[in-house]
């Protein structure tokens, strides 16, 4: 039975392996149980991790950094392609002052971290551990020791340590207290739920936006005998003429198209389009062409091909070479009228209305391909990892302070992966990956991190507690976590006037935290605090890792 002992307590690749497959195992299994509906999910891992390092179970040091720093890049990259699409677009109306809310709970939070060092003299590595923790920032956790590292100080494998400790202590209040804070403010404004959903509704989610189609009656003189692309002048924005129906002929609505006293044509246009659409044309039909027969079809097409990425779909032509139609283009969800400004994505679906020859071409030319779709181009994947760790290691020298400063192995791939999610296909790498393969890739990279984590700090968990310092250490991260959340949702809900569950997902996403935004989502049933919380996460989590490493640069 040697070879039993060997497989549980050694230090080979087998007893690696088993290890983190138990506690990951474990930690999972454990956070999916709820304590007064609130579950910690795989952060749970962390604990199982510290279990297993107090019991005496471990691997070799350098084995676990290496699992603990790929983790951690696997993590922040996937979290990178995923959110860098939204990115720019976050700073939109609305998001530069939720973003600069946020940056206050950020800072906030590092004041009172350094507060306390000045104060009470608690080591700087223990307190940006707390901080990480308190603030459920994983990545800020894997900067701040990546730098301690890179500090190359006799103390840092310690330090490390401590931090990790440190981390874990003060993580299962971070969430609470997050939770917490949106159940004070929600007593505090007495706010309706029902109320606040609809309002939000309205605020957010216009019908008027959405697309739709309407049939109408050509009786207007200003717009007889003319071609699409001569009226177009007189119509709305955004206003895409599908078909028309002359003299008893369906046909593909294209530039050249002439449009003759009593056609009828399909338009797609936003719903608060329509009136003022209807007055320039004509009246509304009663017949509905699109269900008139012919030979046009309507087909979803897939855009799958490399060449047409980022190109707009007034450059590609397709309307006037094929004698096509696109109507609509869906996109992560929503869906939008596919005017002439509006550039292609890897994975758009767009609806084409021709007949059956030119919509094929012009599936052919998008490519349509389901299988390239579900098939990630790992080569720009991991070209984009190794970029990012270049950038991550490039050192900046700011004066004043001992060491350089560097984005790290969280930081780099973070920025890269945001880039190239956005403008990779002018350099033909296109890192797209279906939701499932991303969500599979930032799970597993969290969760290998996690476990080096809590193994790599059991060792002094316990006797942590014990002497007493991990209650006060506790204190001080419930302090980091509720102080700045209260200040600024006080402030954004009396002064600013802010919706209650856009401050929810604002709390959420200042802190980066799932489960928190979990909670969020269950009292508005509704993905409004989701919009916050995606508004601020790119910004947040940069500035999370950025605090995180110059803490430790600045100070320790």
């Amino acid at each position: 039975m040697t070879w039993l002992h060997d497989l549980f307590t050694g230090e080979g690749v087998a007893h690696t392996v088993l290890l983190y497959s138990v506690v990951i195992s474990a930690g999972i299994f454990l956070g999916r149980q709820k304590i007064f509906g609130i579950s910690l999910g795989i952060t749970f891992v962390l604990f199982a991790g510290i279990l297993a390092g107090h019991l005496g179970f471990t691997a070799n040091h350098q084995v676990m950094e290496f699992v603990r720093d790929f983790g951690l890049i696997l993590f922040v990259f996937s979290i990178g392609l995923q959110v860098g699409p939204g990115f720019f677009s976050s700073f939109r109306k609305g998001g530069l002052s939720l973003n600069l809310l946020a940056l206050f709970i950020i800072l906030g939070g590092a004041g009172i971290t350094l507060l306390i060092h000045f104060i009470t003299g608690t080591p700087l590595p223990l307190l940006t551990g707390i901080m990480s923790g308190a603030v459920t920032n994983t990545p800020g956790l894997g900067a701040a020791q990546n730098a301690m590292a890179g500090a190359g100080t006799g103390s840092a494998a310690a330090e490390i340590t401590d931090m990790g400790i440190g981390y874990a202590v003060a993580y299962p209040f971070g969430v609470l207290g997050i939770i917490l804070s949106m159940i004070f403010l929600k007593r505090l404004f007495s706010i309706d739920i029902k109320k606040e959903m609809e309002m939000l509704e309205k605020e957010q989610h216009p019908g008027d936006t959405v697309p739709d189609r309407v049939n109408l009656l050509v009786t207007n003189p200003l717009i007889f005998n003319r071609t699409i692309n001569e009226i177009s002048g007189l119509l709305p924005d955004g206003v895409v003429i599908s078909r028309v129906l002359h003299n008893g002929e369906l046909i593909s609505a294209t530039s050249d198209t002439v449009i003759s006293q009593n056609d009828i044509v399909l338009a797609v246009a936003g719903k608060g389009l329509i009136p003022e659409l209807t007055d320039r044309i004509g009246t509304q039909s009663q017949m509905d062409i699109s269900a008139a027969p012919g030979k046009l079809i309507s087909r979803r097409v897939l855009v799958t091909n490399p060449a047409v990425f980022g190109k707009s779909l007034g450059a590609l032509r397709l309307r006037t070479r094929y004698n096509i139609n696109i109507t609509r283009i869906y996109r992560s969800g929503m869906e939008l009228v596919a005017s002439p400004p509006v550039r292609l994505q890897m994975g758009d679906r767009l609806t084409v209305v021709g007949d059956e020859k030119s919509v094929e071409k012009t599936a052919a030319e998008l490519g349509n391909s389901l299988k390239r779709l579900n098939e990630p181009n790992l080569i720009s994947v991991f070209l984009g990892i190794m970029l990012g760790v270049i950038l991550g290691s490039i050192p900046v020298s700011i004066p004043g302070t001992p060491n350089p400063l560097r984005l790290g192995l969280a930081g780099g791939p973070l920025i890269v992966a945001i880039l190239l999610s956005k403008y990779g296909y002018r350099f033909s790498l296109v890192p797209y990956t279906t939701v499932s393969a991303n969500l599979m890739l930032r799970e597993t990279g969290i969760l290998l991190f996690l476990a080096s984590v809590g193994i790599m700090a059991g060792e002094k968990f316990v006797s942590a507690f014990a002497s007493g310092d991990g209650l006060t250490w506790m204190g001080y991260g419930a302090m980091i976590t509720i102080l700045p959340l209260l200040a600024v949702a006080f402030f954004t809900r009396k002064v600013l006037k802010k919706n209650y569950f856009e401050i929810c997902g604002l709390l959420s996403g200042s802190m980066t935290d799932p489960p928190a935004l979990a909670y969020a989502n269950s009292l508005a049933r509704s993905e409004a605090p989701a919009v916050a919380y995606a508004t601020i996460y790119p910004l947040v989590m940069f500035m999370r890792i950025f605090i995180a490493q110059l803490l430790i640069i600045i100070f320790a």
